[in-house]
Formats: structure tokens, C-alpha cells, sequence
């Protein structure tokens, strides 16, 4: 086998000269290509032996099958179109399967950022509302996973996004059909087995301008907050100073404020920590929140939870929120929602 590599389009040219100039049927030229390539000692193992279809109306080539089919799985992906979405799949696979050569086309073409994609919404899609499924995957080892996606794909905003979410519903207890979950349990395994708080904080450096990809981060990480150790965990790692710049730079994105007071609502629940919030200015931040975005019964509920929490068993924490406003704002935030009980 030769040492020399050619890329797919110069095959596909020569391909396209033998029928266009010397007049060969499809077949033909292809053995007649892959002789010639082969007479000069070039590896074909990575190159797809095939004709293109027909070029289009407006004289546009077309593409190899397996790049055809790869458009529309990222359609389906895109579309979030869940109904098309593993028929997609599995006929995207079964091509994969035939040849190296489709394989290596589909990759240099962006087929694993799809592909991962793909498969981390039927996961999510799977797991939703349903405890089994999501027993059955973290047996099989899809937490690794999809924390792998993450660092994998961390420059792929769509990517970390949506694997962050995958994540947090594997700690969701919302299956009514069973008494217990084991939401407690994936948490844990997600952070002592995965490295899940460094990879979530580490993913969040990289897309501190993206509001989606942040608040989804923040979301995953306020449920990964079951343990002492691993709201002590987050300060150390960095996600409070992280959280705390957050709030103040994105002040006016309320999906943003929303999680980052959530999750300081939740890392909170160290008293270790709450002095560490208190000390970093997170209080001030906090109640600027609850005014700026006093409309939003959501935002509202969280900040004056959160401040509650810095409170409770803190007396001089008290009385740092009582000097910057906090009372007020919490009264001010239960008038302007008084049906909203979690508000109230």
C-alpha cells in the first residue's frame, strides 16, 4: 500500500475527466482513476470509489451519498426535529459502516460535532420525565460521555450547551411513576467520577459572551450542589468569582441573572461559603438584581432566596445585607408579586 494520500476532490476530478474527455462510463472511470492513482503508489483507503450523482439544474455537483446524508442528519439536528432524528441516525451509521472511506469523508466534512450533537438530544430527549432511561444510560457510561462532549467539543457553543443540559437531567427526580430516583446519586457520580464542576467551570471561560451556553452551565451547576464538599468545591475551582462576574457584566440578560442567583442560592448551602459570597460583593450584585429586573417573578424568587440563604445562621451576613438594601428589595419584590407564592 502506498504512503501517498490524495484528497477526495482530486479523485472526484479525475473521476469527472475520464467521462467528461476520454468518454468512459461511470464505472469505468472510476477503475481507470483508481488504476492511476494506484500505478503512482497513492493510498486510496481514505478516498470513496464512486461517481457523484448528476450535477443539478444550474450545473452545481452534486455530493457523495454519504455527505448528502450527513445534511440531513444536520438538519434534523438543527431543527431539533426528535420524529426524523434517529431514523437520521441509523442511516448515517449503517453508511459508516460500509466503508473506512465514507467514514473518513463524513469526518472531514464536520460529521462529529453533528453526530455528537445528534446523539446527546435523543439522550436528553430520552431521559426527560423518565427515571428508568436514565438509570439504564448512566449504567451504560453515558455520563463520561457526555462530560467527554464538553471538553471535546468546547468550542462548539451548541454542543456544551446542550451536553450541560443532558447532564443536569440526569439529576432530575421528576418521574412520578417511581417513589425514589437516583438524581442524588448521578449527581454525585457526575462530580467525584466525571470531574463534572472543573469541566462545567472551564466550559463557561470560554463562552463568557454566549447568555445561552452561561445559563445553562449555571443551571447544571446549581444541581450538581447536593454536597458540602462540592459547594467548597466551586469556590475553589473558581465558578464564584466566575458567577460573580456574570452577574455584573450580564446584567441585562435575564436567563443569565436568573441561574447565576440560583446557583449561588445553591453553593450557598456551605456557611463557608455563604462568607466567601458575602466577601466577594455578591450581596450588592444580588439586590441590584432583584431591582433591575423587579418584573421578573422568577428572578425575584431566586435573589431573595438567595440573600435568605446567606442569612440563615450568618448574623453578620444579616446585617451586610440589612446595610445594602436587601430588606427593601425583598419587600419591594412581594409587592410587586403578591399571587406569586414562591415570592412571597
Amino acid at each position: 500500500m502506498g504512503s501517498k494520500q490524495i484528497a477526495q476532490e482530486t479523485f472526484d476530478d479525475a473521476v469527472q475527466e475520464n467521462i467528461t474527455e476520454f468518454e468512459m462510463e461511470p464505472e469505468e472511470a472510476v477503475r481507470e482513476a483508481v488504476q492511476q492513482f494506484e500505478a503512482q503508489g497513492v493510498d486510496l483507503s481514505n478516498i470513496v470509489k464512486a461517481v457523484r450523482p448528476p450535477a443539478s439544474e444550474n450545473g452545481q455537483r452534486q455530493k457523495h451519498q454519504i455527505l448528502l446524508s450527513l445534511e440531513s442528519l444536520g438538519r434534523a439536528v438543527a431543527e431539533q426535529d426528535l420524529a426524523q432524528l434517529p431514523g437520521q441516525l441509523s442511516s448515517f451509521a449503517v453508511q459508516c459502516k460500509e466503508q473506512l472511506a465514507f467514514r473518513c469523508l463524513a469526518a472531514q466534512n464536520g460529521a462529529s460535532p453533528a453526530l455528537t450533537l445528534a446523539g446527546i438530544r435523543c439522550v436528553r430527549h430520552a431521559c426527560l420525565k423518565h427515571e428508568q432511561n436514565r438509570q439504564d444510560l448512566v449504567k451504560a457510561g453515558v455520563l463520561p460521555l457526555l462530560a467527554g462532549a464538553i471538553t471535546q467539543h468546547g468550542g462548539s457553543a451548541e454542543v456544551v450547551r446542550t451536553a450541560a443540559s443532558a447532564l443536569r437531567v440526569m439529576t432530575f427526580d421528576d418521574d412520578i411513576r417511581v417513589p425514589f430516583g437516583h438524581a442524588h446519586d448521578h449527581a454525585k457520580m457526575i462530580v467525584l467520577e466525571n470531574d463534572g464542576l472543573r469541566v462545567l467551570i472551564e466550559a463557561a471561560k470560554a463562552f463568557t459572551g454566549n447568555s445561552g451556553v452561561l445559563s445553562e452551565l449555571c443551571a447544571t451547576l446549581s444541581r450538581l450542589s447536593v454536597r458540602n464538599e462540592f459547594c467548597q468545591d466551586i469556590v475553589d475551582l473558581g465558578g464564584l468569582n466566575l458567577m460573580v462576574t456574570l452577574l455584573a457584566d450580564c446584567m441585562e440578560h435575564p436567563d443569565v441573572v436568573k441561574q447565576v442567583l440560583s446557583a449561588i442560592r445553591a453553593v450557598a448551602g456551605n456557611d463557608d461559603v455563604k462568607d466567601a459570597i458575602v466577601d466577594a460583593g455578591a450581596t450588592d450584585l444580588i439586590v441590584l438584581a432583584i431591582s433591575h429586573h423587579l418584573g421578573n417573578p422568577q428572578i425575584c424568587e431566586q435573589g431573595c432566596a438567595a440573600l435568605c440563604m446567606l442569612a440563615l445562621r450568618k448574623p453578620e451576613n444579616c446585617s451586610v445585607i440589612m446595610e445594602g438594601g436587601g430588606a427593601l428589595a425583598a419587600l419591594q419584590a412581594m409587592k410587586a408579586h403578591p399571587r406569586e407564592v414562591a415570592v412571597q
